[in-house]
């Protein structure tokens, strides 16, 4: 009889076991020794950001995360390809007119998601999702249900939102303490007071050198207007509205795209108004985010806005240049009204695709369900980073989050992880924050506007968008820079209209009403 019950036992142990690994909810102990000899490959492309680093002769195909992934889940990573950030979104276009193989998951942190999604190429993943994503990931994605609204087509989703961290990319003004010190002033509130200190930072030679070279301001024009570092877009907040995002308005009681309203020309004025006095270099005519915010870390601009982790990087290159340095984080000044708006962070950093052809998706998702369910919660050794002796060390039997305390140096591994950024839950923003920072940051939350278009693109916007926002960029410019009067303007607001952004703003509204009384 023994040996009759025994071999349905062993089958239905085997039954249960393959149950735990089709959902992908395996620990480290679960995973068989077998399948880690023989991992499972699965294949992506990486964009490579200037903030990535490396120690220990590592690289991204190589390195303390890669390695971890394959001992602990039996998961080889394999990159078709790497490229530098700036490029990777035409790497996949091209990819995708020349018919080549795409791999098995992309990630993507640019519009050209939508391109990919129409190509056909990639899998509807509501169903993956349910069947396969850990309750931890599952929470999270529930905070803010709208992550998946860019990605819908006809009822289905065909991309995984990547989360960021509540409030993660507001941003707030880093400012030269030291240089106020000098010029005798203190930190602006308004509007009056910040041009007192922008017109002591161009003129009054904070750095004490002698010479007249420095600006009050680092500004970044050379992409966008609304950007995530050196950003401008606030000075229009300062006057109402926030250009390049589309913004409910009491007025028409719709959605009106920021950058035609009244309060961009005032911004504009404003700013033409800077620039004529020097306030900002000529060359944030074509300085990306990061080469602008580097006149703040070499000492050239007092003055620089983005997100509340720049200390880190790459405010950081500042102190570690010139240790007396002194600079810190305010809420950014009020306008003439009092108002003081600014972008909020998105709910979501990116997407992840799945290609159509993958032979096993259950990889990907017990990799992030892992991922999700330790860097993510922030528990136990996971509180202080992923990885001894990269992100975090051990100093004296403890614990130590100290950079300057580990061995070789700190590297983000987080950075390595196929979401860029690790796995992030939305409300454990706080994680990221000093306690000196959320007062700071509590004085922000009261003034972000949100782009309330969370759609995928309209019809109008797959046709006439890029041209339109050409258009609008090229106009900003050439006000801001004196090739334009401001009254042109008007102009642009009407050739705006008749060329596209009339119907848009039907569209985008048809959808903002579709989604009302839905979770947002």
């Amino acid at each position: 009889m023994k040996k009759i019950w025994f071999v349905p036992a062993i089958l239905l142990i085997l039954i249960a076991m393959y149950e735990l690994y089709q959902h992908g909810q395996w620990t480290q102990s679960d995973v068989p020794s077998e399948s880690r000899n023989q991992p499972e490959i699965l294949t992506t492309v990486f964009s490579l950001r200037p903030s990535l680093s490396f120690k220990n002769g590592e690289n991204i195909e190589d390195n303390v995360h890669t390695r971890s992934v394959r001992e602990k889940l039996g998961i080889d990573l394999q990159y078709l390809w790497t490229t530098p950030d700036s490029t990777f979104s035409t790497k996949l276009k091209l990819h995708l007119l020349n018919k080549q193989e795409m791999p098995d998951i992309i990630p993507v942190r640019t519009d050209v998601v939508h391109q990919m999604i129409d190509s056909g190429q990639f899998m509807a993943v509501d169903d993956l999702f349910e069947q396969y994503a850990s309750p931890v990931w599952k929470k999270a994605m529930n905070e803010n249900p709208s992550v998946w609204y860019p990605y819908e087509r006809q009822g289905e989703h065909y991309a995984i939102p990547i989360l960021d961290y509540d409030y993660n990319s507001d941003p707030m003004m880093w400012i030269r303490e030291d240089w106020l010190e000098k010029v005798g002033l203190s930190p602006p509130t308004t509007l009056q007071e910040l041009e007192k200190v922008l017109e002591a930072f161009t003129h009054q030679d904070p750095d004490g050198n002698g010479k007249d070279d420095t600006y009050g301001l680092a500004v970044s024009l050379g992409n966008t207007i609304s950007t995530w570092m050196a950003d401008i877009s606030w000075v229009f907040g300062m006057y109402g509205c926030l250009p390049e995002q589309w913004n409910f308005c009491e007025a028409q009681n719709q959605l009106e795209f920021g950058s035609i309203q009244t309060s961009a020309k005032q911004g504009l004025i404003k700013l033409r108004e800077w620039r004529e006095a020097g306030y900002f270099p000529n060359e944030a005519l074509w300085q990306d985010e990061e080469s602008a915010a580097r006149l703040f870390s070499q000492e050239k601009a007092g003055i620089v806005i983005g997100p509340h982790w720049m200390r880190f990087w790459p405010l950081n290159v500042l102190t570690e240049k010139n240790p007396q340095a002194k600079f810190i984080a305010i809420p950014l000044p009020k306008g003439p009204d009092g108002k003081s708006y600014h972008r909020a962070s998105q709910p979501r950093n990116g997407a992840v695709l799945i290609n159509k052809n993958i032979r096993n998706p259950q990889a990907f998702f017990r990799y992030m369900n892992d991922l999700y369910e330790t860097q993510g919660l922030g528990e136990g050794e996971f509180a202080y980073g992923m990885a001894k002796d990269y992100d975090y060390t051990m100093v004296n039997g403890k614990y130590s989050m100290d950079r300057s305390l580990i061995p070789g140096g700190y590297v983000d591994v987080t950075a390595y992880t196929l979401t860029y950024d690790g796995a992030r839950i939305p409300s454990h923003w706080t994680r990221m924050v000093s306690d000196t920072e959320k007062p700071v940051l509590a004085q922000l939350f009261s003034s972000r506007l949100p782009n309330e278009y969370q759609g995928p693109p309209t019809p109008t916007m797959l046709e006439k968008g890029d041209q339109l926002q050409q258009t609008q960029h090229e106009t900003f410019l050439q006000i801001i820079y004196g090739k334009k009067n401001i009254d042109y303007f008007d102009d642009f607001v009407a050739n705006w209209k008749a060329n596209g952004g009339e119907q848009m703003t039907r569209e985008v509204n048809e959808w903002y009403q579709s989604i009302q009384g839905t979770s947002k």
